[in-house]
């Protein structure tokens, strides 16, 4: 008996146009940053309805190979390279350490606001990205309108519809927050700082992500603790198994976090982790003080939720602030301490008293009538772009064998490059041609990482940019 093969039933036309788009994005002919035809001349290119161009387009939106925006349409996505290996997992740190002082980071920080340097180094976005010219507006109209509010101390710990609307947009993030729970700080660093004092004391141990943003380690040096290093994944973020061998082996008095994006690794911890991570705080009854500051830099479709989700007792100290988003010289950031609240609001009080309202009232004004959303989307956009602009020029210049970071947010990349390479010499000969760096060492307590830099991706794209960073290249190779 002869049995019929039966013909697969043909894929929706729809499909068929988005795998041939596909096609064309895959082989460069169409490039990040180009934008499609519209719907309608689509539709008439290829004779097929406007329905069947708006499925295709839908279904491209949402496998990330095209984004749209508003009043504007359909453009292709950039999309970091995958083929690349990605840096590897660093070993743990046999028992707690003191931070020694490190005064390149005050160099590299310093030359970041120096013109006639490029600053790849320190993490600080192009003034370009964000809307001065409308916050300066709003600014001056605070100012005229209620001149009183510059003779006055800002004896209040958080201007009420400030922290009311930061409570909403954590709302809409899947974090339920009280707005009169909320302090607000001058920028994410005192935040950092308060929540540390709030839970340790001098000598104690403190776990942290590696590599640890250097901004950390200041913190923890200056504060007389000791920090235990945690292996981070450059994709998924602190190691669960690494993480509870820390806190069983050491007395661990807290855990600083970044779920969300990273710095300097870009990772971002998944949901189902960030759980598993609340269990373990809660097994060792340790508080964490998470960082949240790129949580709203994702180039996704969604908000990752901060790991303050499923804090259920108050243990999560959740920081952060509108300095990568929207001002960074306003220096507004905020702190939700939970259990700690009253602890928090006392050192917050000997430390700055309060945080100009001014700029409270200035950003508050500007959550609720500037845009903020729509401003969103284009500095995402904007960082997301950069991000592909460099990862594909570090890899045209930079030796044979780096690994590449691959972030979903945020605009800083992790570059490892071969054992050869030394980036605080590297760094040394990069001042020499005008070039601002942050050597690997800068992110860890025991000088490691001595072959990987980070490189801050919100400096705009320009032709001294790309020179900059072939130069980059080129003297690495030379070490090798």
């Amino acid at each position: 008996m002869i049995q019929t093969v039966t013909a697969p039933a043909p894929a929706p036309l729809y499909v068929e146009l988005a795998r041939s788009l596909e096609q064309l994005i895959e082989q460069g002919t169409l490039r990040p940053g180009h934008r499609l035809p519209s719907v309608r001349r689509m539709s008439l290119q290829r004779v097929v309805s406007i329905s069947t161009v708006l499925q295709a387009y839908t279904l491209l939106e949402n496998r990330g190979w095209i984004e749209a925006r508003p009043q504007s349409g359909y453009y292709v996505r950039p999309r970091l390279p995958t083929h690349t290996p990605e840096p590897r997992m660093a070993r743990p740190m046999a028992k707690p350490s003191y931070v020694g002082v490190k005064d390149l980071t005050a160099e590299v920080l310093s030359l970041a606001v120096d013109p006639k340097y490029v600053p790849l180094g320190a993490a600080c976005p192009d003034h370009s990205l964000f809307p001065t010219k409308k916050l300066a507006r709003i600014l001056a109209a605070v100012g005229r309108n209620d001149p009183a509010l510059l003779g006055r101390y800002a004896m209040s710990l958080a201007y009420d519809p400030l922290a009311r609307e930061i409570a909403r947009r954590y709302l809409q993030a899947g974090c339920p927050l009280a707005h009169d729970e909320l302090v607000v700080t001058i920028g994410c660093t005192e935040a950092i700082n308060l929540s540390l004092r709030a839970v340790t004391k001098p000598g104690d141990a403190v776990a942290i992500e590696t590599p640890a943003y250097f901004g950390f380690l200041e913190a923890i040096q200056s504060l007389g603790l000791r920090a235990i290093e945690v292996p981070t994944d450059p994709r998924t973020g602190m190691c669960l198994e690494a993480t509870r061998d820390a806190l069983a082996n050491n007395d661990v008095k807290a855990v600083i976090v970044m779920p969300s994006y990273s710095n300097p690794l870009g990772s971002c911890m998944p949901d189902e982790k960030k759980a598993r991570f609340y269990q373990l705080l809660t097994e060792f009854d340790v508080p964490a003080i998470e960082d949240d500051v790129y949580g709203d830099l994702h180039f996704g479709e969604r908000r990752p939720k901060p790991l303050k989700a499923w804090d259920t007792d108050g243990r999560v100290i959740l920081c952060s602030s509108f300095g990568k988003t929207l001002a960074p010289s306003l220096r507004v950031g905020w702190c939700a301490p939970g259990r700690y609240l009253e602890r928090v609001r006392r050192l917050k009080f000997t430390n700055t008293l309060g945080t100009p309202v001014v700029l409270q009232k200035t950003v508050s004004d500007f959550l609720r009538n500037g845009g903020y959303d729509h401003h969103l989307r284009s500095i995402r956009r904007a960082y997301h772009h950069q991000l592909h602009l460099f990862a594909q020029a570090i890899l045209r210049h930079f030796p044979a064998g780096t690994r590449l970071s691959r972030p979903e947010g945020g605009f800083v990349l992790w570059v490892e490059m071969p054992a050869g390479v030394d980036t605080l010499r590297l760094h040394r000969e990069a001042l020499k041609h005008h070039i601002n760096t942050a050597p690997g060492p800068l992110f860890s307590v025991k000088d490691r990482y001595r072959n990987c830099l980070r490189m801050n991706c919100g400096v705009l794209w320009t032709e001294t940019t790309e020179a900059a960073v072939r130069t980059l290249g080129e003297l690495a190779k030379r070490q090798l």
